[in-house]
């Protein structure tokens, strides 16, 4: 494994969108990390914009082959749901897994092994549900999200870091602001918290197709972004108003593709395997 590491960048509000480096080598790559009705959609949004609502979103992992290492974004639901014929009910969501992801991996020749890093946009239960999987990448973790996944309260519950907890031992990068992944301005973990303490978004600038913004949990559907809407659960609604105000500025500054992770629309239009954007 490539496994050269990288020390934490915390890069100011601007960011460079023109990779200092050639883009020709970036591949992003696409993955159906599962399937959730969302059968009471109001759990979206504090202002009752979604009442009496339903809904079927995605739930989108992603690759970025870079010639300095493959980076993981996000590992989805839980492997053992694709074992559900009929899914899996977890509270107001029916959760399914059509396909794994490390079935999906070997699509193209990839392993849980041939992973150099794994980052997560954050810790829900429906992004790290395979992410014990890959503790021997080096994880990037905001700090605030590390501290949130592993707090006192957490590490006294083994079932709740169950899915992760092999990742407390694995090696790390830890950063505040933004990370600059490779060192050359093509992929950026973006500081976007307020969905979770250190909840995150990703940038990448591809030669071909341009910057596209996968979007981690700051908005869950199209509706959300065009409405501003902030679900009950998000730590902190301040952060998330600044947060969607940072994110829509730089998209527009950089005419990037927005990507909703969990929006249908967006990730049914993204190449599929073994396609690419690049």
């Amino acid at each position: 494994m490539k496994k050269a590491l990288l020390s934490s960048l915390c890069l100011s509000a601007a960011i460079s969108f023109a990779p200092a480096t050639s883009a020709a080598d970036i591949k992003l790559y696409t993955f159906n990390c599962g399937e959730i009705d969302m059968n009471d959609l109001s759990l979206f949004a504090r202002g009752g914009e979604f009442d009496g609502r339903t809904n079927k979103a995605g739930d989108a992992c992603f690759l970025i082959r870079h010639p300095k290492g493959d980076l993981l974004w996000d590992t989805g639901l839980p492997k053992a749901i694709a074992e559900a014929e009929d899914g899996f009910t977890n509270g107001p969501y029916k959760l399914m897994l059509p396909k794994t992801l490390d079935a999906q991996l070997s699509e193209i020749g990839v392993s849980a092994n041939d992973i150099d890093f794994v980052s997560i946009s954050h810790s829900h239960f429906d992004h790290t549900g395979n992410l014990n999987d890959y503790a021997g990448a080096t994880w990037i973790v905001h700090e605030n999200e590390y501290a949130d996944m592993f707090s006192a309260e957490k590490r006294a519950n083994p079932q709740a870091i169950a899915a992760y907890d092999k990742l407390d031992k694995s090696e790390k990068i830890k950063f505040t602001g933004d990370h600059d992944v490779f060192g050359d301005g093509s992929v950026t973990i973006l500081s976007l918290p307020g969905h979770t303490p250190g909840h995150t978004s990703l940038m990448v600038n591809l030669e071909n197709s341009g910057p596209v913004l996968l979007s981690g949990d700051l908005y869950h559907l199209t509706e959300s972004r065009e409405l501003r809407t902030i679900p009950t659960f998000n730590t902190n609604v301040e952060d998330t108003l600044k947060s969607m105000d940072r994110f829509e500025k730089l998209a527009k500054e950089s005419g990037a593709r927005v990507i909703i992770q969990h929006e249908k629309d967006d990730t049914d239009k993204m190449p599929k395997l073994p396609g690419y954007l690049d």
